[in-house]
């Protein structure tokens, strides 16, 4: 799997607000870290939300810029990229993403676990050139 491909296909998904095809690219074991408030996201909080959003038609684009892969193996990548999501209400979050993809028993290639960065670590990966 090509990482960015997989982050075309996250966002291409809920740009069109496809939950099903959206959700598919989540593991039912998915983790969340570092949303402020929260200590752990999991699978039905993203799908709540998701739905939410997509049914409300929130969501007026996704996209992801820069991509710096820290670890691969045949089955698991993990890497960082930048995640903007601008609402349709015109308010725009970037955020610094880290995750972790890998394939499940049916093959998918899903998410297990996302990190938002701190500001710092974004900025310090900015400098560095990496994202």
């Amino acid at each position: 799997m090509n990482p960015q491909e997989f982050l075309n296909q996250m966002a291409a998904t809920a740009n069109a607000l496809d939950l099903k095809d959206h959700m598919n690219l989540i593991s039912k074991d998915v983790g969340v870290y570092g949303v402020p408030g929260f200590e752990v996201i999991g699978y039905d909080d993203w799908f709540n939300q998701c739905q939410h959003e997509f049914e409300n038609k929130l969501l007026k684009q996704v996209s992801y810029q820069g991509l710096n892969v820290l670890a691969q193996t045949a089955d698991r990548i993990m890497f960082k990229s930048i995640e903007t999501v601008e609402g349709a209400d015109g308010e725009i979050n970037t955020s610094g993403i880290e995750f972790i993809i890998q394939v499940e028993d049916d093959g998918q290639w899903r998410v297990t676990q996302e990190r938002v960065l701190p500001e710092d670590e974004l900025e310090s990966d900015r400098r560095r050139g990496v994202l």
